[in-house]
C-alpha cells in the first residue's frame, strides 16, 4: 500500500521536528555543562581571599584581573547561563509537545488511509 501524499508530507515534517528537538536538547545539555563549570569556578574563587591573583582566559591568553572583577564576571555569566537554560527548557518542551501532536495526527491519518484502502479491497 502506498502512503498518501499528505501523510508523507507530515512524516517529513515530523522528521525535521525530531532533528530540531535533538538539536535543542543538545544545546540545553551544553548550557547545563557550562553552568556546572561556572558554578565550580565560582566555588573555587569563593574559597580564595580577595588578595589572591586571579587570571581570566581571553582566547589563548590568560590575563590578570582583579578578584572583584573576576567574581562579578562569573556571577553574571552564571546568571546569563541560567536564563538561557530556562529558555532552552521551554523551547524543548514546546518542540516535544508539537512532536506528540504530530505523531497523533500522523497515526490518525495512517489509520484513515488503511481503512479506506481496506474498504476498496472489499469491493
Amino acid at each position: 500500500m502506498e502512503i498518501p501524499e499528505n501523510v508523507q508530507h507530515q512524516l517529513n515534517q515530523f522528521q525535521q521536528l525530531q532533528q530540531q528537538a535533538q538539536a535543542v536538547t543538545m544545546q540545553k545539555q551544553n548550557v547545563e555543562v557550562q553552568i556546572q563549570e561556572t558554578e565550580k569556578a565560582l566555588e573555587e574563587l569563593n574559597k580564595t581571599d580577595s588578595n589572591t591573583e586571579v587570571f581570566k582566559q581571553a582566547g589563548t591568553l590568560l590575563i590578570k584581573v582583579s578578584y572583584d572583577e573576576a567574581h562579578e564576571d562569573m556571577e553574571e555569566k552564571l546568571e546569563t547561563l541560567k536564563v538561557r537554560s530556562k529558555t532552552m527548557a521551554r523551547q524543548e518542551e514546546r518542540v516535544m509537545k508539537k512532536l506528540e501532536e504530530m505523531q497523533t495526527s500522523i497515526q490518525t491519518a495512517m489509520q484513515g488511509a488503511f481503512a479506506s484502502s481496506n474498504d476498496k479491497d472489499d469491493e
